[in-house]
């Protein structure tokens, strides 16, 4: 039943319903976005995901406050993270206030210690360990194969750690100053003024978790990500986690079965059910984050593509020719994006023939992501190109070569033939044989 439903949904938003130019057409097109996250989700990926780090956050959030302090009293001013903690905790409840009380102090006792001690040293591992479990799970939204290495991690993830609440509570601080200024209060001083003060005091924690969310989007997935697509994803993340906040809340308040089944217990399950939220609706707007960037994948979800023998190799063709034409012609250059569209193929099908020929030394991949000729294409044969997609590793063991006297001699003459059939034949000879058909 269900497989009927999303196959019905699949054909709905992808079918010819979605190929039109009226309104209908652009609206199904919208909602393929939608449908494409909900899809992922139901797969049960994500949510995988989101459970894991639910264990990771509670496991570093005392040493991510008490590393935070160490570094903020320097400048006395470990206090304002309060107020970010309490935001966090806000939808637990009424215990939400004594729930961050209880966890500064902790945390602010840990920190007294840690200064010289081996603690530190502890305390620091763990969040690394946890900043890379986070990024292995955007890496994995967005189909990232390659991790930072470790000396990349252990930069990037210190200078995230220190550099962050620095500029977190400078932000705080600079808001509060901009407030406090004469021309602000006189502006507050007007009517029209105090009712857009309060409408900004009531939108400001959305702004700045959309904020945040962005920063996450772009800096914690080892690719480039747009500014554009991260914050479309942590716009519509932010305003569902104010949704699902406001609907947790009431439902935690009116809801007494938590008590009388987990008596005391019952405000750490709902702290676990609200982080795990938390991280469902994180990873779900970088599922659309990943989506608005690469459109191509919407059909294809998680699902992992199977090409063909027979289609790898025509797509390995096909994807040096278009670079060869395009850098013997000065025209457009191809990216992987480009590729897929232009060949109606997931962006991983291209990721992948093109890394295998990055390796052949048939293609380069430029600092900005686009294609180019490992060498002259009238150096680069056709029988390269098909020997370097025939033998792309999948990964596997290879399987025990067992003669079988028939089958060799039929193997031999199949090799010899499309061998025979490419020749010496170049890109720049299938250019050329275009140009003059044309």
């Amino acid at each position: 039943m269900w497989l009927r439903f999303w196959s019905f949904l699949d054909r709905l938003f992808f079918g010819p319903a979605s190929q039109g130019t009226g309104p209908a057409s652009e609206l199904i097109r919208v909602l393929r976005y939608v449908y494409a996250v909900l899809r992922d989700l139901s797969r049960g990926q994500i949510n995988l995901r989101a459970m894991g780090l639910v264990y990771t956050t509670l496991l570093s959030l005392i040493p991510l406050l008490a590393f935070s302090f160490a570094i903020l009293k320097v400048f006395g001013a470990h206090r304002d993270l309060e107020p970010i903690v309490y935001e966090f905790l806000k939808p637990v409840g009424a215990t939400a206030p004594e729930l961050t009380s209880r966890v500064m102090q902790f945390a602010d006792r840990v920190s007294s210690g840690l200064v010289g001690s081996v603690g530190f040293a502890l305390l620091l591992w763990t969040l690394l360990g946890t900043i890379a479990k986070v990024e292995d799970s955007f890496n994995f939204v967005w189909r990232v194969q390659h991790p930072r290495s470790f000396a990349r991690r252990v930069a990037e993830y210190l200078s995230l750690l220190i550099i962050g609440p620095i500029l977190l509570v400078g932000f705080i601080g600079l808001s509060h100053a901009t407030l406090g200024s004469q021309p602000v209060q006189m502006i507050v001083g007007m009517p029209l003024g105090q009712r857009f003060m309060n409408s900004a005091f009531v939108l400001a924690p959305y702004v700045m978790v959309t904020a945040f969310f962005t920063v996450l989007y772009m800096f914690v997935p080892n690719t480039r990500v747009q500014v554009r697509s991260a914050l479309i994803g942590a716009l519509a993340a932010g305003v569902i986690w104010a949704a699902v906040g406001k609907m947790f809340t009431g439902m935690v308040v009116l809801s007494t079965r938590l008590t009388i089944v987990y008596a005391g217990f019952a405000v750490i399950v709902a702290v676990l059910l609200w982080t795990y939220f938390g991280w469902l609706i994180l990873l779900a707007g970088a599922q659309l984050s990943f989506y608005v960037q690469n459109p191509s994948y919407l059909r294809l979800g998680l699902e992992e593509l199977k090409l063909s023998s027979s289609e790898v190799e025509q797509l390995a063709l096909k994807v040096m020719y278009l670079v060869a034409q395009s850098h013997s012609m000065s025209g457009t250059r191809w990216s992987a994006n480009a590729l897929a569209h232009q060949l109606g193929l997931p962006g991983i099908a291209i990721a992948e023939i093109s890394d295998t020929l990055e390796k052949a030394r048939l293609l380069i991949v430029t600092e900005d992501d686009f294609f180019v000729p490992g060498r002259d294409v009238s150096n680069i044969t056709c029988r390269e190109i098909l020997e370097a997609a025939r033998n792309q590793k999948s990964g596997h063991f290879a399987p025990k070569d067992v003669p079988v006297p028939a089958v060799d001699r039929l193997t031999e003459k199949l090799d010899a033939a499309w061998r025979a059939c490419c020749g010496e034949r170049t890109l720049r000879d299938l250019l050329e044989e275009d140009e003059a058909r044309s």
